[in-house]
Parts: C-alpha cells; sequence; structure tokens
C-alpha cells in the first residue's frame, strides 16, 4: 500500500541502533540492529509513520478522502434498499448481503492478480476487521430488539463524534475547536432526522442503550485504528465482508426465522446493497480512514442519514418535512466548521 522503504526509526544512540521497518503487508515489524562504536550520545526519537498523504500508489489525501465520501454516499442507498427487501431478518439480509459484496471484492482481488497479498496479511489484521464489521452490525440490530428504534439509532450515530474525538489520539492529527464543534451540529442534525422531534427513552429498553452506545464504538474504533494498519491492502476488506457474512449466517440460524426474496425487486435490492453500500462502500472507506481527512470524513458521515432520507423522498416513500430541512442546514453548517478547521492546520 505504502512505497518499500517506509519504516519507523524508534531510537538511535552511541552504542546501539535499531531501526523497525514496516515493509511487512500486514504491518508487522521486522527488526534489524546495528551497533555504534562511538561514546554515547543524546538519544534521537524519530516516530515516523506513513503520512495520510503519501497515500495508495499515488493516492493523495485529498483524493483518499473524496473516496472515503463515497462510502458515504453509498449509505445514503441503504434505507431504500433495506425497505426494498422487507420481509427480510436483518441478520439473514446482513448475512446475504455481505457474501455479495466479499465474493465481488474477491472477483476483483483475481483479476489483478492480487491473491497472494491475502497470505500476508495477519490473522489479527483479519480479526480486527471482521470484528469491526460483523460487530457493529451485531450490536445495532440488537439494539433495535431491546430499545426503541429512534433512540437506538440515535445512540448509534454517535459513531462520526466519536471518529473526530478519537482521531485526536492519532499521530500527525490535530484535534481543533472547529471539529468538534461541527461534529457535534452535526449530530444534532442527525438527532433531528432520527427522532422526528421527539423522544422518549425507556428504562426497560436500557440493555438495548448500552448495545447502541457499544455499536457507535465499535465502528469509530475500528475506523480510527484501521489508521494503524496503513500497509495492509484494502483487498483484505473482502475477507471482512466474507467471514462477516458467515457469522451473520450464524446470528441468523439462531435469532432469527428464513424468509426468501419473492418479488424480482426485493432480489436486486439484497444485490444493490451487496454492490453499494453493503461491498464497495466498505473498500472506499478503508481508503479514506487510512489516508484521508479522518476529521473531515466523520463530520461528513452525518450527511448519511440526511441523504438516506432525501433518497425515500425522491423515491415517493417518505415526505418532505420541516425537520428535513432543519436537519440539512446543521449537517451542512457542520461539515463547513470542520473542514475550515481541517485547511487552518499547521
Amino acid at each position: 500500500m505504502v512505497a518499500t522503504g517506509t519504516f519507523i526509526r524508534l531510537f538511535e544512540c552511541s552504542e546501539v541502533g535499531r531501526f523497525w521497518c514496516l515493509d511487512r503487508a500486514d504491518g508487522r515489524n521486522s527488526f534489524r540492529g546495528r551497533s555504534h562504536p562511538s561514546s554515547f550520545a543524546p538519544t534521537r526519537i524519530h516516530h515516523r509513520f506513513p503520512a495520510p498523504s503519501e497515500g495508495v500508489r499515488g493516492v493523495t489525501k485529498i483524493r483518499a478522502t473524496v473516496l472515503g465520501f463515497g462510502a458515504v454516499l453509498m449509505w445514503a442507498l441503504l434505507a431504500l434498499f433495506t425497505v426494498k427487501t422487507v420481509p427480510l431478518p436483518p441478520f439473514q439480509l446482513t448475512s446475504m448481503s455481505f457474501a455479495i459484496g466479499g465474493t465481488l471484492g474477491l472477483c476483483w482481488i483475481i483479476v489483478r492478480g492480487d491473491v497472494r497479498s491475502l497470505s500476508k496479511v495477519s490473522w489479527k489484521v483479519y480479526a480486527f476487521g471482521t470484528g469491526g464489521l460483523f460487530g457493529y452490525h451485531f450490536f445495532y440490530f440488537s439494539a433495535l430488539r431491546l430499545a426503541p428504534a429512534a433512540e437506538a439509532g440515535l445512540i448509534a450515530y454517535l459513531w462520526p463524534l466519536l471518529i473526530v474525538l478519537l482521531s485526536g489520539l492519532l499521530p500527525e492529527e490535530r484535534l481543533k475547536s472547529g471539529h468538534i464543534v461541527g461534529a457535534l451540529t452535526g449530530f444534532a442534525g442527525a438527532g433531528v432526522i432520527v427522532t422526528q422531534g421527539g423522544t422518549r427513552f425507556e428504562a426497560s429498553g436500557a440493555l438495548g442503550y448500552v448495545l447502541a452506545l457499544l455499536c457507535a464504538f465499535t465502528w469509530s474504533s475500528y475506523s480510527v485504528m484501521s489508521r494503524r494498519f496503513g500497509l495492509t491492502p484494502t483487498s483484505s476488506v473482502a475477507v471482512f465482508c466474507l467471514a462477516t457474512s458467515v457469522l451473520s449466517g450464524i446470528a441468523h440460524v439462531g435469532l432469527e426465522t428464513t424468509i426468501w426474496p419473492v418479488e424480482p425487486t426485493a432480489w436486486l435490492a439484497v444485490i444493490g446493497l451487496g454492490v453499494g453500500p453493503v461491498g464497495l462502500a466498505f473498500f472506499v472507506w478503508d481508503v479514506g480512514v487510512k489516508h484521508g481527512d479522518i476529521q473531515i470524513l466523520g463530520v461528513a458521515s452525518y450527511a448519511a442519514p440526511l441523504l438516506s432520507t432525501f433518497v425515500l423522498v425522491v423515491a415517493g416513500i417518505a415526505d418532505m418535512t420541516l425537520a428535513l430541512l432543519v436537519a440539512s442546514v446543521l449537517i451542512t453548517f457542520g461539515a463547513v466548521l470542520a473542514a475550515r478547521a481541517s485547511r487552518s492546520k499547521a
């Protein structure tokens, strides 16, 4: 993913100099040591991670950010396609759509002749990626079973805000007030859409609210920590998708009753999910969070519920409301604040 020779120089002193080279496809460190004959000198610490702007095969930070936002645009189709698949159970739908997305990704890898790169990726990376994709969906659907949908959805949509806040822990990232205010403003806009102006948090749904919060932490942590695996090829996402399909299938068998699509439109919607929102979207999101402006992507992600609702309006499934217009202003304003904060980085 990153040009050969990229490395982290941990330290170099008079007696011992050590270099940790990140030249493995799975991001593992290989060690080389050498001795220096000179007397002790002050320790020099060089902490260099692959810079986001270095990109992947010429992908700049700006282009990676645009690609990442492409995932948000595809997620805007999630509600429309999901509505068309009713009454398929959620875990069954997740298993089917991820199977399609993962299979298409694997075909793309085979065509590119890049299959061998998958064998070089650590099983820990595969476990991490699968945990992010499956964990998010498992906690989300479980939360909806145990708590009111609007309130659970609102809590789950803390993940873009958490991405912005957690990104401050990354090297070469600076969290500014504009990012925080922008994320909070975007969250307020998403809240207007999800709750439609009213909430009813109930004590009986406490476990569901906790699961919704775990859902938000799972996806935000996955997105931010993906930066640590910047050298892992994006093709590994195909394995994440296929593994998520298998785990979702197991959850379906244990929790749901199988219902197959009857209408052709339902099958087309399932395929549409697998190709876009639950397929290609995760590949471009991987590029975005690894090599783009993750703070802007976090705030811009609040456009997903807004655009999703607009799509439903255009499709005649939902009505244009004042709440939608208010949300549009809040989310747009939040994105502008975050973009200005990123431009003013030193």
